[in-house]
């Protein structure tokens, strides 16, 4: 999801009662509701789970095992610190150094949840496992979580009581509730429909504003499909399929371009649903890889790796 939203839900927490367990009880949930995107600035990293995305710092068992009280001790001495300044306001709440590990653990648990919730997935299992999962119950930003919280924030911070703080979670999580089990219909729609697939990878992608269509993309022996879902119109079937596309990766050409580069290898760690493209030059074959469920025109070319690779002798004679 995207920041905004991640820090609103923290910002929500807070806004319950629990800033007022600690000082610094509202800084240390919005901070950690962010603080699992810090491996964005590890992309150069060695080690492959830090410098992925959505990897080792959103893994329940990595990251957000060990982050928070990193996080708590930072806040802690920066309290320290503008205590010696007398920068403490003198109705603010005492320190409690358990409430701040606490806060900080609450507010870092709901970035990956969050993060579970749409197509690009997460690496929940991390570092113990490289699986990625997803629910694909929102778009990665959803104008409809915004609304909820930051009317439910709004109103909390109006009245001076946290009822609609508790209330605007309540509303974001009967929406992802809901929109997870359209998800779910979308699958058995497909799964349901004639001639029956059997994919090996699904994914239900769920659109900013009307959340309740899908576009349906699955992957089957080698071959991509595509299709729309839509539980209000079409509630138990899938419409506008297209016809199945080879994805091209158990191609000779594409398995040696899956090997040139480090940007193709960890592109293709990171992919979940890859496709290939292959354009044969005289004796050289670009290859250039993409992930199917980031394939519309306007966001391609963010997800794209290309290498080039020399074919054999025999293959530059036959053209």
């Amino acid at each position: 999801m995207d920041n905004l939203t991640h820090s609103l839900v923290g910002w929500a927490l807070a806004e319950t009662g629990l800033k007022h367990r600690t000082r610094k009880g509202l800084a240390a949930c919005v901070l950690a509701a962010n603080m699992p995107d810090i491996d964005v600035f590890f992309g150069w990293a060695p080690w492959a789970p830090l410098a992925m995305h959505r990897g080792f710092t959103h893994g329940l068992v990595g990251g957000v095992l060990l982050m928070p009280p990193l996080l708590a001790g930072l806040l802690w001495l920066l309290d320290r610190w503008q205590q010696r300044q007398s920068r403490i306001a003198s109705d603010a709440p005492p320190m409690h150094l358990g409430w701040l590990v606490a806060l900080c653990y609450l507010g870092a648990l709901t970035h990956p949840l969050l993060d579970l919730q749409n197509v690009y997935a997460v690496q929940l299992m991390s570092p113990l496992s490289e699986r990625w999962f997803h629910t694909d119950g929102l778009f990665i930003v959803s104008p409809w979580l915004l609304a909820f919280l930051g009317l439910g924030i709004w109103r909390a911070r109006r009245k001076a009581r946290g009822w609609p703080a508790v209330a605007a979670l309540a509303a974001t999580l009967g929406f992802i509730l809901l929109n997870v089990s359209i998800s779910r219909l979308a699958d058995d729609a497909l799964r349901m429909s004639s001639p029956y697939p059997a994919p090996d990878r699904v994914f239900a992608s769920p659109g900013p504003l009307r959340f309740w269509q899908r576009e349906v993309i699955w992957r089957q022996d080698g071959m991509i499909g595509r299709a729309q879902f839509d539980v209000i119109a079409h509630p138990t079937s899938l419409f506008d399929r297209q016809e199945l596309v080879a994805d091209n990766m158990a191609d000779p050409v594409v398995k040696h371009a899956a090997l040139a580069t480090h940007e193709v290898r960890d592109f293709l760690a990171w992919s979940q649903m890859p496709f290939a493209a292959v354009n044969r030059q005289g004796c050289t074959a670009v290859v250039t890889f993409g992930d199917a469920r980031f394939a519309a025109p306007e966001m391609r070319e963010s997800f794209m790796a290309t290498a080039s690779v020399a074919l054999d002798r025999k293959a530059c004679t036959k053209l």
